[in-house]
């Protein structure tokens, strides 16, 4: 496996763990760049130089396939299989034709169109299916599909959705697409699946209407046969979120179900995440602590995963292990689940992460404190599947870290990579008899530096004595130390009574 790493001073290339040494072998020292992606399928890698300069570089050798020289250069992407680069420039003029579809091999534009401006919703202007064989975009009041195999014919069908907002290509296979109509004038708005086919029907196959309704996200499971929606309204007209209300609905292409996934907790849905085989799908939902549940592909809970302060929730493209944790505004807790065996692995913490991710084996679990978001503690942890903490390490400035796209057909079993690996073992065995040198390390600067105590309430002056002097008239010891006038005091009751007990003595 490979670690993409970027700085401000550009971008290079670790290999992956088990590290030898436990650190990171250098594959590609730093390369100046603003920006860096991999395709999808992990073939081919952008870099955007200065200059506007687009180098498209073959994964295999990391030696460059073509580059492009764009002026105004404001967006850019690959295709699934790297076949193409779509760019965006600033127009500057409305006849101006600035979206542009590239032959990576050839360099050749092979489609021209004009964009406004490009948002989350409309970027990539044209999407692909993984396999690039199916190819859309959403233009106004409709679907338009091309042939990805031949640009020059143009637009060859059109799927017509009046107040068209949003769309959704299914990505495994490209067989379907979902369209989001938003609510206007009174009229509820709506989620529909279409078929990509050139001769179906333009009828959707699946249709869900709701009211309150702003924003919608999208989430296609592996295979095309089932859409999850998080339908969200910027107002809760109950007052009992700030961030608004949010449902989730699920619906299937082949007609079975049409409806809400009934949570069993009241509050946002955070996140909601397919498993690797689009059989389960597990969400994180509820007012904190929020709620966790695994799905199967009929709304039937399989597994609580408990609660807690969690907002995501992250599968292993083995579909074996969950990671369910509480990023951005919460502190970073994290539990790892054996969804298989349907226990909890271990617990840890990962504060002020941005990004998080399994690697393409399913084995370690990277998450990254990046800039801008933060600009301060930036850096790179990388956990075991169980929790355990397997690499961590800081910078000064941090931009972006992913792992190299693979397929995790590629990768065995993790029992039998443990098998496989007898450093491994070596390793846990030192830890179970002797701690790792983390823990070690832990174990010295806790004993070195005990925790400084917490600092005392504020007392006025006039108090600072009455628990002293509540103690004595209880015939109690004093907490705490008395002052001059009441230790003055206190000697001259103790000298009338000696006075008066002599007395009495006298007097009898």
């Amino acid at each position: 496996m490979e670690i993409l790493v970027r700085g401000p001073e550009g971008f290079s290339l670790w290999n992956g763990p088990p590290f030898s040494n436990s650190e990171p072998g250098i594959k590609i020292e730093k390369v100046p760049c603003s920006n860096v992606n991999f395709s999808e399928d992990g073939s081919r890698l952008m870099v955007m130089k200065p200059d506007s300069v687009i180098s498209i570089n073959d994964c295999r050798s990391y030696k460059e396939i073509r580059s492009f020289q764009i002026p105004n250069l404001s967006a850019a992407t690959l295709s699934p299989c790297g076949t193409f680069l779509q760019t965006f420039q600033k127009a500057s003029t409305p006849q101006e034709k600035n979206v542009i579809l590239w032959n990576t091999e050839t360099g050749d534009p092979v489609y021209h169109q004009f964009q406004k401006n490009i948002t989350k919703v409309t970027w990539p202007s044209i999407r692909f299916s993984s396999d690039e064989v199916v190819a859309c975009r959403l233009a106004t009041n409709e679907i338009q599909f091309f042939d990805a195999h031949d640009f020059s014919k143009g637009v060859v069908h059109r799927i017509r959705v009046p107040g068209l907002a949003a769309i959704e290509l299914s990505k495994t296979p490209g067989s379907h697409v979902a369209a989001f109509v938003p609510e206007s004038k009174g009229v509820p708005g709506s989620i529909q699946i279409f078929s990509c086919g050139k001769d179906s029907e333009s009828q959707p196959i699946a249709r869900r209407s709701f009211f309150r309704c702003s924003t919608v996200q999208l989430n296609w499971n592996r295979g095309s046969t089932g859409l999850l929606a998080v339908v969200q309204s910027d107002v809760d007209k109950t007052n009992q979120s700030y961030y608004g209300e949010s449902k989730l609905n699920y619906l299937t292409t082949d007609g079975t179900y049409e409806g809400v996934v009934s949570l069993r907790k009241e509050g946002p849905v955070h996140d909601v995440q397919w498993s690797y085989s689009g059989s389960e799908f597990a969400v994180v939902y509820g007012f904190m602590p929020a709620k966790a549940t695994v799905f199967d592909k009929k709304c039937n809970p399989l597994l609580e995963l408990g609660t807690g302060p969690y907002n995501t929730i992250r599968w292993n493209p083995k579909g074996k292990f969950l990671c369910l944790a509480g990023f951005g505004n919460l502190p970073g807790d994290m539990a790892f689940w054996d969804y298989k065996e349907k226990k909890q692995l271990g617990t840890t913490k990962a504060e002020w992460s941005v990004t998080s991710e399994w690697s393409p084996d399913g084995r370690y679990f990277m998450t990254a404190t990046t800039a801008p978001r933060l600009q301060v503690d930036n850096g790179i942890k990388i956990f075991h599947h169980n929790g355990s903490l397997y690499f961590k390490k800081m910078f000064d400035k941090l931009y972006q870290v992913d792992w190299k796209p693979e397929s995790p057909e590629r990768f065995a079993e993790i029992v039998d990579l443990i098998k496989s690996i007898d450093s491994l073992k070596v390793e846990e065995k030192k830890s179970q008899g002797q701690g790792s040198k983390s823990s070690q390390a832990s174990t010295k600067t806790t004993s070195a530096n005990p925790p400084a105590q917490k600092p005392a309430a504020y007392r006025p002056p006039h108090a600072k004595n009455s628990a002293a002097i509540q103690a004595e008239l209880f015939g109690e010891a004093p907490k705490e130390a008395m002052s001059k006038n009441a230790l003055r005091n206190k000697k001259k009751r103790e000298k009338q009574k000696e006075k008066k007990a002599s007395e009495d003595a006298g007097g009898s």
